[in-house]
């Protein structure tokens, strides 16, 4: 488990990770769907080099056998930088020192959120199928993307996440 917990957009914080893991469970959303998360979940969208980091998801996961970004249910005392990135940790092995968050994007319903930490990835970040929740982990230019057949969700915010992560990057340039 990595001890740097991100406070903010690339300020780090040494400690432990805290254990309890309070966010995993469905809400019931007044879109009428069913969102996995009880205090929200959260993803990171890494951008290296033109690419983004893609997730192909195993069958038998919510929406699965479809491509997404690593990301997962919030617990209660984590910020969306610390859950999205404890996330992709869990679900790539990712080195967290290996990127710097930009920006997040949020997509609000009211009771439940999704929020996307958008950030930049080193050379030296390296990515690979940590558990089962992965068929496998790819680096997708970002005109590729809509070429996969995208996790519901993230085909619905892609256009405005791709808009939020070139903004996001000429702002850092």
């Amino acid at each position: 488990m990595w001890n740097s917990l991100f406070n903010g957009f690339g300020q780090v914080n040494r400690g432990e990770l805290m254990a309890a893991r309070d966010g995993d469970g469905w809400i019931e959303c007044t879109c009428g769907s069913k969102h996995w998360g009880k205090h929200g979940a959260a993803g990171i969208l890494l951008i290296r080099n033109g690419e983004i980091l893609l997730q192909h998801r195993a069958p038998w996961v919510h929406n699965g056998d479809t491509w997404g970004i690593p990301g997962g249910a919030r617990d209660s005392h984590e910020s969306i930088v610390e859950a999205a990135i404890r996330e992709a940790v869990e679900e790539t092995g990712i080195n967290p020192e290996d990127l710097i968050p930009l920006t997040t994007f949020t997509d609000d319903h009211g009771i439940w959120s999704y929020s996307t930490v958008i950030a930049v990835a080193s050379n030296k970040l390296e990515a690979h199928e940590l558990n089962d929740e992965s068929h496998e982990v790819r680096w997708v230019t970002f005109d590729q993307v809509e070429r996969l057949p995208l996790h519901p969700s993230f085909a619905k915010s892609w256009p405005s996440l791709r808009l939020a992560a070139t903004d996001a990057i000429e702002r850092a340039i």
